[in-house]
């Protein structure tokens, strides 16, 4: 054996090899029960621990989409009550507009219909002082007439004097 030696130069022992393989299969089985169990304990704690962390961010991820859409629809609603209030004060000031129109035209037409019985009355009482004068004057002309006997040009001039005494009274 001693040219096996020379050729790797150093002596395989076979028991010292089989000593150090029971060795390493016992160190195997230690680092099994005490270093690779709680290991993989942690690791898969640790598995544990990030999937609970995944599905608490998915959850509150859905919980924000749905607040987000619950505000975006409270946020829609308040637009079209804020329309539909802008759109009820828009129909409640034309009907104001109009009412208040209405109002004025009657309020017009009412003083209107009082300016025309005012000079309806005016006109009536300027009538009848018109009438109360020519019968006034009637008489006069009658009476100066009956108490003398004129001519046509004296009549007429007659006439024309009472009628320019009139114009003197307006």
């Amino acid at each position: 054996m001693l040219g096996t030696n020379l050729v790797l130069g150093a002596s395989i022992n076979l028991g010292d090899m089989l000593a150090q393989l029971v060795i390493f299969i016992i160190l195997l089985a230690l680092l099994a029960k005490y270093a690779w169990g709680p290991l993989m304990k942690v690791m898969k704690e640790r598995e544990d621990h990030i999937a609970n962390e995944i599905d608490t961010a998915e959850n509150n991820r859905q919980e924000a989409e749905r607040l987000m859409n619950d505000a975006n629809a409270e946020l829609k609603e308040a637009r079209q009550n804020a329309q539909k209030i802008i759109e009820d004060a828009k129909q409640t000031a034309k009907t104001q507009e109009s009412s208040m129109l209405d109002d004025a035209r009657k309020e017009a037409e009412r003083i209107k219909e009082s300016a025309r019985e005012d000079i309806a009355q005016e006109r009536d009482k300027a009538v009848q002082a018109l009438q109360e004068q020519v019968a006034t004057l009637s008489v006069q002309i009658a009476s100066k007439v009956i108490e003398k006997e004129l001519s046509a040009d004296e009549q007429d001039d007659l006439i024309k004097e009472y009628l320019d005494k009139v114009g003197e009274n307006k």
